[in-house]
């Protein structure tokens, strides 16, 4: 639409500019912010808030969806395929974190559809067969990660889901063949990447926390300690590259859509963080379902930590033959546990 045609309406333009209003402060409800960062700096109420928000990438595509009385379409590259840390995961399936976190984004669409009644949908642009050779996953486990994870979504009615994978592109090529196809196609340099990351904060913290997670994903691998740590930084220049060229690729097949990611962005940035489920403490925002179990504590609060810590704190609830959560023994448990059997 032309500004000319929209200043022609100015009642219907003032009243859309309303609803994107009311769905980006919706959408810092979910935000996911950095450790010690406000969720939205405000002074003096909402209003002045959202003025300021209205120049972010995120309101303005909103009010193009709402404008065209559509439905809002948000992207999130995200649920790539479970860490293949045994000390971090309880298997290689989605359990109860992945559950939890698809119901929030389908708990977000639902209440965009109260303030716009065409609601919203999300679209997961699972990313784990672009990377899977670089951290030591099968692609065998990524698509019965990726197959288990759209099972859940239709067995829990979440009709505002929906799923792309590297498998959709390119025809009937092999995985191997589609990744390489992205990096040649789509991929910049990793010269170009760690030039960057001298002269750029944000994907130097970004290496940092992916450099830790490679690390601590690769176990009890052989190696000195710094061998592992330049092995880990490696590896994270790699995964960064292929991640990038494939939020391109994203961005080319949806370059409408609200772009999301489980990660804390800064406010006005192109990608909007948003939190799956409640963390324990701060790591830097960098657990996700995908990398932790859930662990629900006596009040029934989820929240998501190491597996080793789960099973040092709670007991196993089983589904399917398999860990789905755990949940935190109650005080007298522990005490019975330190103490012995009481008689």
């Amino acid at each position: 639409m032309t500004t000319a045609y929209l200043s022609g309406h100015p009642a219907w333009t003032t009243q859309a500019c309303a609803q994107a209003d009311a769905v980006i402060e919706l959408l810092l409800k979910y935000r996911r912010a950095f450790a010690g960062d406000n969720v939205v700096e405000r002074k003096g109420g909402g209003t002045a808030a959202l003025d300021r928000l209205r120049l972010r990438p995120q309101w303005i595509r909103v009010l193009d969806f709402v404008l065209g009385d559509e439905p809002i379409d948000f992207a999130l590259p995200a649920f790539p395929c479970k860490s293949p840390n045994g000390d971090k995961v309880a298997g290689t399936l989605p359990d109860e974190g992945e559950r939890l976190g698809l119901q929030t984004l389908q708990k977000l669409c639902d209440e965009i559809e109260a303030i716009h009644s065409p609601g919203a949908r999300v679209t997961i642009c699972s990313d784990g067969h672009v990377f899977a050779d670089v951290i030591g996953v099968a692609d065998a486990t990524v698509s019965a990660y990726k197959d288990e994870l759209k099972q859940m979504i239709r067995a829990e009615g979440l009709s505002r889901l929906e799923t792309f994978d590297l498998r959709d592109m390119w025809g009937e090529q092999e995985i191997d063949d589609k990744r390489a196809r992205l990096e040649h196609g789509w991929m910049d340099s990793i010269a170009d990447l760690r030039e960057r990351a001298r002269t750029d904060g944000e994907v130097a913290r970004v290496i940092r926390g992916m450099t830790r997670f490679l690390r601590e994903d690769a176990g009890h691998t052989a190696g000195t300690p710094s061998q592992k740590q330049r092995e880990a930084k490696r590896r994270a220049y790699r995964v960064l590259a292929r991640s990038r060229a494939w939020g391109a690729i994203v961005q080319n097949l949806m370059p409408r859509a609200v772009r999301l990611s489980i990660h804390p962005q800064p406010l006005g940035e192109d990608k909007f963080g948003i939190s799956l489920v409640p963390l324990t403490k701060s790591d830097g925002g960098w657990t996700t379902p995908w990398h932790s179990v859930v662990l629900y504590d006596q009040a029934g609060t989820p929240c998501l930590v190491r597996h080793d810590e789960a099973r040092a704190t709670g007991f196993p609830e089983m589904r399917g033959g398999r860990i789905w959560c755990y949940r935190k023994h109650a005080v007298a448990d522990v005490a019975r546990e330190s103490t012995g059997p009481a008689g």
